[in-house]
């Protein structure tokens, strides 16, 4: 599918139940046009890995996703080789390589026969592909998702860079290997270290935080249809201002979209106090966010209005 227009990306996206903002569709269409790396900093869960599935989904694409974490390295994100299945192979074709030598005049003339023999023992059938490599390698052009890029130790990112600048490898055993295909390469980060100026200036940047509370609002009903428009947006309205309280970590989209589920599982009708109290966790994941929320809000008369704020 081709996409001559932003506003082409835009509706991909929305298909594929994403909704983008102006400038999150003009960054992709630049990525995709110009072949850069994308980098979507900002909060955990407001739709940065989201994005990159959406977009495989709208250009019919593998996702492959390299999931980064501290200690990660070059042989679990690239490759292993499986040196236990190439021993055996040799174990079991013992037999042949006598047979092979058998009548070979002279060490040189052994060697040259066990050499012509090098692709059975060299070769893919013992190359264990990680996500990178298996990217690089694709038939077909894929989305290469590197998530969490900021979890991973400086090392790797330095590795990293090699990688997505030339889209090669090279593998002892089997040489060089050129991408067929460049991927599409996405990489997220939730901004809990500094990435590399290097880095950032290889990739076209992109900062995702929260939306406003009509962009919410068209989410919500987006992906949870069942949910009662005035419903919906009280719900919006409340993620809205929980946010703008001093919290450890403040409610993101998609913990929005699953308390919107979790409302309508309970055949909620109106966002009353007893609701809210009883579903608050659903948005909030520490104790010190909970119990502060509920002074808050009990101060406002959002929840437990008729109850002793002893």
């Amino acid at each position: 599918m081709l996409f001559n227009t932003v506003e082409d990306v835009k509706r991909a996206l929305a298909d594929c139940q994403y909704i983008a903002t102006d400038e999150i569709a003009t960054v992709l269409y630049l990525a995709e046009k110009l072949g850069k790396p994308l980098l979507a900093e900002g909060p955990a869960g407001v739709g940065k890995t989201e994005l990159s599935k959406a977009w495989a989904s709208a250009t019919s694409r593998e996702l492959v996703r390299l999931q980064c974490y501290e200690g990660l390295d070059e042989s679990k994100a690239l490759y292993e080789w499986e040196y236990a299945k190439q021993m055996l192979y040799t174990q079991l074709l013992r037999d042949k390589l006598s047979s092979l030598l058998a009548d070979a005049t002279s060490l040189t003339d052994a060697a040259d026969r066990l050499g012509a023999e090098e692709d059975v023992f060299f070769s893919e059938r013992f190359l264990l592909p990680r996500p990178l490599l298996r990217a690089i390698n694709s038939d077909k052009t894929t989305v290469l998702l590197i998530d969490e890029i900021d979890r991973a130790d400086a090392e790797f990112e330095a590795f990293l860079l090699e990688v997505l600048s030339d889209f090669q490898v090279s593998i002892p055993e089997l040489g060089t290997i050129v991408a067929k295909h460049r991927p599409v390469v996405f990489l997220t980060s939730n901004n809990t270290r500094e990435l590399s100026e290097a880095l950032k200036r290889r990739c076209l940047y992109l900062y995702i935080g929260y939306p406003s509370a009509e962009e919410e609002l068209e989410i919500v009903r987006l992906r949870v249809p069942d949910l009662a428009p005035q419903l919906a947006r009280q719900a919006v309205e409340m993620v809205q201002t929980l946010r703008t309280l001093d919290l450890k970590k403040n409610p993101s989209v998609s913990e929005t979209l699953d308390w919107a589920r979790a409302l309508v599982t309970l055949n909620a009708r109106a966002l009353d106090n007893e609701t809210l109290e009883n579903t608050l966790t659903v948005l909030l994941k520490y104790e010190a966010d909970v119990e502060r929320a509920r002074r808050v809000l009990r101060r406002s008369g959002g929840i437990g209005y008729g109850r002793s704020n002893n």
